[in-house]
């Protein structure tokens, strides 16, 4: 070959033949359109027990597909699941899709810890379960679960137990200009206005440990064989559910089952978040300076919110409930 035609070489003369490691990958994934809808009932060291859509009765144990990688799947998710979903001995199905979600119930573990978890996805309500009595009612936690469910898409319900124990018309009182219904229960009667309020819904209960949760679920779930807890001489319970877990009612809908938690973190959520769930006041809120923590004086001596009330357009107890709620999430007060 003469010297000048080395000049008309390029790239595209050049063949190499590519190693194994060298091919390019397709980004197309296959659309699994046959994939068979489930939701996610329970999570456990990399196994996801699943309720298939067509027939909920059948438990199917599945693994996340590789094409997924480290999407969360939590409790709650609506799946697609492809494989064996015979949800027979030893067969394991694969979950190739998570739809998007409605709602989320998320924590982190205190206020300074960065890492949020998601408890719980899809449920449509949140039972606040709180005793009236042994041990009594934190309205600290209450309060940040409220935060939680406005953040997070849910209708908080509170449910308040053991009435046998303890009037509930105080607690009722400092929650009523919140608007937030309330089913009320006690230890030697059924629940039954509470399975009223969950036949065909998904809905998700938390409570600190000792509070009748867990003996709540077992009697709207008889076969749930939850452990019931003993409360302890110093009014605090020792947690007996260690995972969230699904159960499906006796006449439609599911109850999620959630661990007992000592804390609710809300570490992922602003002052702004909150104030967004309140209508009323969520255009003056925007008139507030750079970082208003929306307190009102001291704190936050130039907060549009006061001349909301003033102008008549909200109740003085709403805003106090807000202001309440607010203080809870920066730690003004024990949660």
């Amino acid at each position: 070959m003469a010297r000048s035609d080395w000049r008309k070489l390029d790239e595209s003369d050049v063949r190499v033949r590519p190693g194994k490691g060298t091919r390019p990958r397709s980004k197309r994934r296959p659309a699994h359109a046959d994939a068979a809808p489930a939701m996610v009932t329970a999570v456990d060291r990399g196994r996801w027990t699943c309720a298939v859509e067509a027939d909920p009765g059948r438990a199917v144990t599945a693994m996340r597909a590789r094409e997924l990688g480290r999407t969360p799947v939590v409790v709650g998710d609506r799946v697609g699941l492809v494989g064996d979903v015979s949800g027979k001995p030893d067969t394991l199905a694969r979950i190739v899709r998570v739809e998007e979600r409605t709602s989320l119930l998320r924590r982190t573990a205190d206020d300074t810890d960065p890492y949020e978890r998601v408890v719980v996805a899809n449920a449509e309500q949140l039972l606040i379960v709180t005793s009236l009595s042994d041990p009594p009612p934190r309205t600290g936690f209450i309060d940040r679960c409220l935060v939680a469910c406005y953040t997070g898409g849910l209708e908080p319900v509170l449910c308040l137990t053991k009435s046998d124990l303890a009037d509930p018309a105080e607690l009722l009182a400092s929650y009523s200009d919140l608007d937030v219904p309330a089913v009320v229960t006690r230890y030697d009667e059924e629940p039954e206005g509470l399975r009223e309020r969950l036949d065909g819904r998904v809905s998700a209960l938390v409570g600190h440990s000792g509070v009748g949760k867990s003996t709540l679920v077992n009697r709207l779930v008889p076969d749930a064989d939850l452990a019931t807890g003993e409360v302890s001489a110093v009014g605090k319970g020792r947690h007996t559910s260690v995972s969230a877990v699904a159960l499906p009612l006796p006449d439609g809908g599911w109850v999620i089952d959630t661990p007992g938690v000592r804390s609710f973190g809300l570490a992922h959520v602003t002052a702004d978040d909150i104030v967004l769930s309140f209508p009323e006041f969520a255009e003056a809120a925007e008139e507030c300076p750079s970082g208003c923590g929306h307190l009102g004086p001291p704190e936050d001596p130039d907060c549009a919110l006061d001349e909301v009330v003033e102008g008549g357009q909200a109740r003085p107890g709403r805003l106090a409930s807000l202001r309440r709620l607010l203080a809870s999430r920066a730690g003004l007060e024990q949660p």
